[in-house]
């Protein structure tokens, strides 16, 4: 190997590997310090560019996080406050059932209706005035709220918080014809009410159904068909027969009396055309038997007949000693029963009943002009704050109302505490995500510092040796001086 001085090709090597082990022993030392295996682009482009994603979907999934545990304070919120609405209803509810009492003067009932427009007035206020970091949650304005629930566009818990105003609360009522059927004199009882063949479609908040009617339907029927569908149409039904008996002249009046769901019961009174009370008494001394009352008017000179259930109320073989054969015995519902005169084509009649639909929410009812007016019916909401219990028939109302008002509250309740729920899973989801991401970015982008540790001894040791074999690189060039000796 030739001796030569210019140029010192082992300091040169030296050197170069003691740059490269100051760089390592560089590197070792940032990433104890840092606690990262990847402190700038050059330790890792691509392993870089992957923990900064997975750093935006983290710090995303940890906000989201909190996002859920806002919604179930918004809905706790909400929820805590129809808690006291449904106290509030509870309370109402039972003045009214107190009102309805015939214990209670006409003085009483009034002073009872004052508590309850005060809670009217209350519930409002609640409605008005809950609310959450200056949104108002219970006066309707609630609606089609999002909260952003993961760390991507459109990932989304909607919904919505009805009001629980007085006034938008209650009972959604619609009623079929006063009587469904036709009222169509007849030679006897042994025909139908006139209800004819169709299909009645309904149109509830939950959903639409099509109850089908063969023809000759009571009015319990048509409301137990509507009723088999209220699961999916919430809509409910009622039924009752009613209907009036006047214009009797003087004389024993004479007819045999059912309903579609009683037995027949032979009737007789005498009366004037001024007093029908002997005839009421007459028809209710029968009414277990033929299922049908009677209530006076106050001037006697007319009769409710009521069937509760919505049965059919048959009237036959109508008669009046007061009148002549081919005469009026009497009138129900405005047909003039004609006592028999040989032909006895108009002595009987069968009275259809009234059914009575009902939803916490609005709805509509297609039929047939027997069943419904117009042949369509849209509900028309009976507000809590219209509830009025200084009267009787005003207490009985009332029941129907509150209750319809508290299922509807309810029914809210029971959906912010399925939410609660669903955000409580979905948090505990959001918090696994993250855990697991951000398990996958530290084993990319942490410092393992068991394995540093070792390669920061390394290149201690490294670069001492290396400074050492500079220094006697250095000095080589010096024996060439011995050749000049």
């Amino acid at each position: 190997m030739p001796q030569i001085m210019n140029t010192n090709i082992m300091s040169l090597n030296a050197q170069r590997n003691l740059d490269r082990s100051q760089s390592a022993l560089q590197t070792s030392l940032q990433r104890l310090s840092s606690g990262l295996r990847i402190n700038s682009a050059k330790d890792d482009a691509a392993g870089l560019a992957i923990t900064d994603r997975m750093n935006s979907q983290i710090r995303g999934l940890n906000q989201a996080v909190r996002n859920a545990n806002d919604a179930i304070s918004v809905t706790q919120t909400a929820e805590g406050a129809m808690t006291e609405a449904t106290n509030i209803l509870q309370r109402m509810r039972e003045l009214a059932v107190q009102s309805a009492n015939d214990t209670n003067s006409s003085a009483d009932r009034v002073n009872l209706q004052k508590e309850v427009s005060q809670l009217q007035t209350e519930l409002n206020r609640i409605a008005d005035t809950t609310s959450f970091n200056g949104k108002t949650l219970l006066d309707g304005s609630f609606t089609g709220q999002k909260f952003q629930v993961g760390d991507k566009v459109n990932q989304t818990i909607n919904f919505s918080i009805n009001s629980t105003r007085a006034t938008d609360i209650g009972e959604h009522q619609g009623s079929s014809n006063t009587n469904v059927g036709a009222l169509t004199l007849a030679a006897d009882t042994t025909g139908d009410n006139g209800v004819a063949a169709q299909s009645v479609i309904l149109n509830g908040a939950i959903g639409s159904e099509t109850v089908t009617l063969a023809g000759g339907e009571t009015a319990q029927a048509i409301a137990d068909l509507v009723n088999g569908q209220s699961g999916t149409t919430g809509v409910t039904a009622t039924a009752q027969t009613s209907v009036t008996l006047d214009n009797a002249a003087d004389g024993t009046i004479a007819f045999t009396l059912q309903s579609s769901g009683g037995t027949a019961a032979s009737i007789s009174a005498g009366v004037t055309t001024t007093d029908l009370t002997n005839l009421a008494d007459a028809i209710n001394a029968q009414s277990a038997e033929t299922g049908v009352t009677a209530t006076l008017s106050e001037n006697r000179d007319a009769i409710t007949l009521e069937n509760t259930d919505g049965e059919d109320i048959l009237i036959s073989d109508a008669a009046n000693t007061g009148a002549g054969a081919g005469a009026v015995a009497f009138a129900v519902g405005a047909q003039n029963l004609i006592q028999d005169d040989g032909n006895g084509e108009t002595d009987s009649l069968v009275v259809g009943g009234q059914v009575d639909f009902q939803s916490d929410k609005s709805f509509t009812v297609t039929g047939d002009a027997t069943v419904l007016a117009g042949t369509s019916i849209a509900s028309s909401l009976s507000s809590v704050a219209q509830v009025d219990i200084s009267t009787q028939s005003g207490s009985n109302s009332a029941l129907s109302v509150l209750d319809k008002a508290l299922g509807s509250i309810s029914t809210q309740r029971a959906d912010l505490g399925a939410l609660q729920n669903r955000f409580e899973s979905t948090i505990s989801n959001l918090e696994s995500v993250s855990e697991n991401v951000s398990a996958a970015r530290s084993r990319i982008r942490d410092a393992d510092f068991a394995a540093e540790t070792a390669e920061l001894t390394r290149n201690q040791i490294l670069q001492q040796a290396g400074t050492a074999m500079l220094a006697q690189a250095n000095s080589l060039p010096q024996n060439v001086l011995s050749l000049l000796g």
